[in-house]
């Protein structure tokens, strides 16, 4: 998830555009390439999935993609190796406002994962590995995405801070099923907002028809990790090396404990870095419930974590003996079947909280919420559409704007197989950069290619 530099850029008024119009139409044309090889790549492809978020990868670890690479390659399911990819690339006009009026930005994303399944390989019970590599290429020219909007919460979470490019491997781990469906311990290289503050977790019931696809597709990068975590929290791009233990008593009802390097607070881009244990931790609990509602047997789920980050951490000249904060989140569909074409069609709401009591973190409180319409024309059951809003309250200690509040809106659809394409808007009509800059109108076309 996108972490927004604490340090501050100057609001910039040039109408410098990425890589001049040559670049932008080189970015443009990737897109529109990569689109036409996927359809023509179609009839190979996965049968059509349900909506997804606005990054798949930062969602869910079990496998990145739909295991299409595997398959194509020769490997079979009952082998217990899934072989699986992710495509994301976009480009972001800032249309009006923003630090720099104009500008235009492009990135790309590529994840290839890779799950072994060790009981099916080997006869280890309840055993498995996973490995995630990442490749990223973003725009800077003029300054990123979304500091080009003067953003400081990321209206586009593809993009962190710098480098922005990069090659790692974000995800190396393994994990062991104690007591099969109830307790879990995942060890290694992993991204915790999987298990963590996940609000766009898929709620999965026994009866599939009832199950909410990915909550939202928003694409800025608070609805991926709570904004009052912006700056300790590990994520997309950079992941923690640590402990995950998942607990499940029953299938209603969870508990996750996490305990990891907390270096990330302390400046060190974890994406880039080997496994660094120095006695910085970033520690974290949550506890959570799903349910259904009414008479519809509508489907909602809550969850309530604690976290606390050790060492001292030090900003603007600023400087603290560790800190923490909590956060909460929930998710609810509220009508099924506004569609008559698509069963299933449906709208969810979710809302997201979380402070701290952080002198040098760069967001104090954090407030979101949003709507999603699922299947919600036609004969489209794979569409969805939505919109949020988010505020953020800035920490005064670095930065003279008191809060940054966002709206987003997108239509999410499928081309053809597991290929979608998301038009988004976003205006943000209070930048965190800089108190005197103007609101900001963006767009963003993002192409999502799942394999």
């Amino acid at each position: 998830m996108a972490l927004r530099a604490l340090v501050g850029r100057p609001g910039r008024s040039s109408r410098r555009r990425f890589g001049g119009d040559g670049g932008w139409r080189s970015a443009l044309l990737s897109v529109l390439g990569a689109a036409l090889l996927t359809v023509l790549a179609g009839q190979a492809m996965a049968q059509a999935s349900p909506a997804v978020s606005g990054n798949p990868a930062a969602t869910d670890y079990s496998i990145v993609g739909t295991g299409w690479l595997g398959r194509t390659l020769g490997l079979k399911d009952e082998w217990g190796i899934r072989l699986g990819g992710l495509w994301l690339a976009d480009g972001n006009l800032v249309a009006a406002g923003g630090a720099v009026p104009g500008g235009l930005t492009a990135n790309q994303a590529l994840f290839i994962g890779l799950h072994l399944d060790a009981d099916k390989m080997v006869g280890w019970k309840g055993a498995s590995f996973g490995f995630q590599f990442l490749q990223f290429n973003g725009s800077d020219v003029n300054g990123d995405t979304n500091a080009q909007a003067g953003s400081i919460t990321g209206y586009n979470s593809i993009v962190s801070v710098a480098p922005y490019n990069r090659t790692e491997l974000l995800e190396a781990w393994y994990l062991q099923d104690m007591i099969k469906d109830v307790l879990s311990l995942r060890i290694g290289r992993v991204v915790p907002t999987y298990d963590f503050g996940n609000v766009l977790r898929p709620v999965a019931l026994a009866d599939p028809s009832q199950n909410i696809p990915a909550v939202s597709g928003l694409l800025w990068t608070p609805v991926f990790v709570n904004g009052s975590m912006i700056g300790a929290m590990t994520g997309y791009y950079n992941p923690a090396n640590g402990v995950t233990l998942n607990f499940s008593s029953t299938k209603n009802f969870y508990v996750n404990l996490g305990a990891y390097d907390g270096n990330r607070a302390h400046g060190v881009q974890t994406g880039l870095a080997p496994p660094m244990f120095n006695g910085n931790w970033f520690n974290i609990g949550e506890v959570g419930v799903n349910w259904l509602l009414g008479e519809g047997n509508h489907p909602g789920q809550f969850g309530i974590g604690l976290w606390r980050q050790t060492g001292v951490l030090t900003a603007r000249n600023i400087s603290e003996d560790g800190t923490g904060g909590f956060y909460l989140f929930g998710s609810q569909r509220i009508v099924k079947n506004i569609n008559p074409k698509v069963t299933g069609s449906s709208i969810s709401g979710f809302f997201q909280v979380g402070a701290n009591s952080s002198q040098t973190l760069p967001i104090t409180q954090y407030y979101g919420a949003g709507l999603t319409v699922f299947s919600p024309f036609g004969d489209r059951p794979s569409d969805s559409m939505g919109v949020g809003i988010a505020l953020s309250r800035l920490n005064q200690n670095l930065f003279q704007q008191q809060s940054e509040l966002m709206f987003q809106a997108y239509y999410q659809a499928l081309v053809i197989d597991s290929i979608f394409l998301q038009p988004t808007v976003t205006y943000i009509p209070t930048p965190g950069l800089s108190p005197t800059l103007p609101g900001a109108l963006t767009t963003t076309l993002r192409l999502t290619v799942l394999f």
